[in-house]
């Protein structure tokens, strides 16, 4: 078994080579016999491995001892939905998020969609797995079907509030798991005019990447808002967990400033409330919270990290850079198409086209994170440290030093020889000098 396969927040790797069906039956077992857990569900995305993955994890966990219940072909937003409203001690969904077709692997939460990395029971899962001996004499667990999928459409739907608006909506879906999450959309169909790119499953895979981080996978829904007149345009990734936004002229919405709209909307109905930025978004995000009246506070990147940071500090939601935004009305998790209808929810309420909601958040030029491959990190960073010590410098994730009219933060990864820089700054001008002052320092 390859133990690799362990990520920081999953499990992952290339099937067969990477991730088989001995390693997710390994898993399965050493699941149930770390987390004693009776009964889980798990849904799981379409990729060709997934049917076969799936047979052999919930043999691992039925020859444990624990029922399953099978959630079927849905997203990863439902199965946190289903970890909070079914009965069951565990959910996993079987998927491999935005990776290319021949990966695959386990995104697992426990009951109320409390997430398992590293530091909370993947670690030991995994050295269970590793090892392949397993507790005898336990009567095997069943499996019987459970589609949470209704309950998940009706439960969002129930947050729309734009029905005396019409507007064009552009949706590309990547031929992936957010075709799922449609439905929801077409529940107004009197008030929406839906124009969809790359919503088949049958052909999944069979386009661009399902990554909107990635800019150049929003051109095909960039030149579709133009050509259509669409009002908003929206892109999810592989497995429906994050989203990402286009304007009316066609422009990317930077999805940290999603995180600062979103907050206006939800501290009008909770006032005084705490939400959670991850520390690589512009510092317009925590003015727009804090001048409506919400109490900001900046988070470690990751979302095992965010949603502990949730729990522990009150918040009721939280937005990352990379597009994913946490709700309370989904334990703390991820609730894939709850933005698009809280931003269309506050065009109607305001009268404004999005670019002009946007631009109340376009204060500072950021960077964009860029990575450097480098062996030494440790040394980077001290060397960084000592540079930039006449600023106001916190490690909650890596470095971050504090300027007044600047900011960078610079992030080692967990799996790879990479150092990630965000950098932010009050002109364009600083900002280019100050990006290229901190990669030559990084790269020399």
């Amino acid at each position: 078994m390859n133990e690799k396969i362990f990520k920081a927040y999953d499990i992952r790797g290339i099937y067969p080579d990477e991730i088989n069906e001995d390693a997710v039956y390994r898993v399965g077992r050493a699941l149930v016999e770390h987390f004693d857990v009776k009964r889980i569900g798990v849904g799981r995305d379409i990729r060709s491995s997934s049917p076969s993955l799936f047979e052999n994890f919930t043999r691992g966990v039925t020859d444990a001892g624990c029922d399953v219940l099978d959630l079927g072909i849905i997203t990863t937003p439902m199965v946190y939905f289903a970890a909070s409203r079914l009965d069951i001690d565990a959910a996993i969904s079987l998927t491999a998020s935005h990776n290319p077709p021949e990966y695959n692997g386990l995104k697992i939460a426990l009951r109320g969609a409390i997430p398992v990395g590293e530091h909370s029971g993947l670690n030991e899962i995994r050295d269970i797995a590793l090892r392949g001996t397993w507790q005898e004499g336990k009567q095997p667990g069943t499996i019987i079907a459970e589609d949470i999928r209704p309950a998940y459409y009706g439960y969002f739907t129930s947050f729309a509030n734009f029905q005396e608006k019409h507007f064009t909506i552009a949706i590309d879906t990547a031929n992936a798991m957010g075709v799922l999450e449609l439905p929801i959309y077409e529940q107004f169909s009197d008030n929406l005019t839906i124009v969809n790119l790359y919503n088949d499953l049958d052909k999944a895979f069979d386009c661009h990447e399902a990554n909107p981080l990635k800019l150049e996978t929003l051109d095909e829904l960039r030149a579709k808002v133009r050509e259509v007149h669409a009002d908003l345009g929206i892109a999810y990734d592989g497995d429906a967990d994050r989203i990402g936004f286009v304007d009316e002229c066609g422009d990317i919405i930077p999805m940290d400033l999603i995180t600062g709209l979103l907050a206006t909307i939800i501290l009008k109905k909770r006032p005084g409330s705490t939400i959670l930025y991850d520390l690589r978004s512009s510092r317009a995000v925590k003015e727009i919270i804090e001048e409506h009246g919400g109490r900001a506070l900046e988070c470690k990147v990751g979302h095992a990290n965010i949603k502990k940071q949730m729990r522990e500090d009150g918040a009721i939601f939280a937005g990352e850079l990379s597009g994913h935004y946490y709700f309370e009305e989904n334990s703390f998790a991820e609730a894939g198409t709850l933005p698009a209808i809280l931003l269309l929810n506050l065009m109607t309420e305001t009268g404004k086209k999005i670019s002009e909601l946007v631009q109340e958040l376009r204060r500072y030029v950021h960077s964009g994170e860029i990575n450097s491959e480098i062996e030494n990190k440790d040394a980077v960073l001290q060397t960084l440290r000592e540079t930039y010590r006449d600023g106001k410098q916190h490690e909650l994730d890596g470095l971050k030093v504090d300027y007044p009219n600047w900011w960078f933060n610079v992030r080692p990864s967990n799996t790879e020889p990479l150092l990630r820089l965000n950098l932010e700054a009050k002109t364009k001008e600083m900002m280019e000098e100050k990006r290229d002052e901190l990669l030559t320092l990084i790269r020399k």
